[in-house]
């Protein structure tokens, strides 16, 4: 696992899966190098094997290249018990089915979808969409 820098991306990595981990729902967005773009994809709402079950059906069917991880931090930076969560779901993500995972700073993602007139589960995904997008810009 590494976090985002363009030399760390390989260019063979074309598509990607993004998550915004969260203890109740994770969102789900698909995108990939070439257009630079992300869309929401889904929010999962399951724990543990159940929730890797879903994630499992989602690499099935978007076939990524490497996974996303929103990892949150407070607003000066700091670390807190979500963030240790989310770098744990990426670990297991990384464990469980062997693809590059990179950590995003998602700082502000949630809110961010929210002005941009998301609700509810839906916010989830699109803080995902969110996340992915920033990581595409970073490596292009």
């Amino acid at each position: 696992m590494t976090r985002p820098h363009a030399r760390a991306v390989s260019p063979e990595l074309k598509m990607f899966l993004a998550f915004d981990f969260g203890i109740r729902r994770t969102g789900v967005a698909v995108g990939n190098r070439l257009t630079g773009t992300a869309q929401p994809e889904r929010t999962l709402v399951a724990d543990g094997d159940a929730q890797f079950a879903k994630i499992a059906e989602c690499l099935s069917e978007w076939q990524p290249d490497a996974l996303v991880v929103g990892v949150p931090f407070h607003p000066d930076g700091q670390s807190h018990e979500n963030t240790l969560r989310a770098r744990r779901f990426a670990r297991r993500l990384h464990g469980r089915f062997g693809l590059p995972v990179f950590e995003v700073d998602e700082r502000f993602s949630t809110t961010e979808a929210r002005t941009q007139g998301a609700r509810g589960a839906g916010t989830d995904a699109a803080a995902a969409c969110i996340i992915l997008e920033q990581f595409l810009r970073s490596i292009s």
